[in-house]
């Protein structure tokens, strides 16, 4: 099964970690949190979501995963500013491989220099920094540009994670109720 990297800071949506990772791991995935420091705990600005950091993002090579899931919150603008979480990011991107962002998660791939000349949804707020970074942003519950998948919101969690799935080898997680 496939093996995938989530960077993760505080502040990050909870839902947005917890749903696409419930259903990947369900679907026998493997998750790896790589963050600023391995054993440091975040905690989603909701408080709902408490997740250890597995690997520091200079002690993990792109080339080890299969799949780059990035949850939204304040999170990723906390770690558009680590730079080795934001290299494994823009070295992650280059390997081509399956890229997800969910929400604020395009913040960082804006840092990272991955969405110019792609198309792509987020949260509204992100849409102007998306568009300034050199992507054509929509306003669709889920975007797929080549690797790339985007969703707007916690509320599109669903149709995002079968994306995913769908991605990594038609594998589908049961629905929530």
């Amino acid at each position: 099964m496939a093996h995938i990297a989530v960077p993760l800071a505080n502040d990050f949506e909870d839902s947005e970690f917890t749903v696409p990772a419930e259903r990947l791991r369900a679907a026998g995935h493997r998750i790896t949190v790589i963050g600023r420091a391995a054993g440091d705990r975040v905690t989603g600005k909701r408080g709902k979501a408490r997740v250890a950091v597995d690997a520091r993002a200079e002690d993990v090579d792109p080339d080890d995963f299969d799949a780059l899931v990035i949850p939204g919150g304040y999170s990723p603008d906390h770690l558009r500013t680590v730079p080795s979480v934001v290299s494994f990011v823009r070295r992650f991107c280059a390997t081509g491989k399956l890229v997800a962002a969910v929400c604020h998660g395009p913040q960082l791939l804006i840092e990272a220099d991955a969405v110019r000349g792609r198309t792509t949804t987020s949260w509204p707020s992100v849409r102007k920094d998306l568009e300034n970074a050199g992507a054509r942003w929509v306003d669709r519950e889920v975007v797929e540009d080549g690797n790339l998948v985007t969703s707007r919101k916690p509320d599109d969690l669903d149709a995002f994670s079968e994306a995913i799935l769908r991605r990594l080898g038609g594998a589908r997680a049961e629905a929530r109720p």
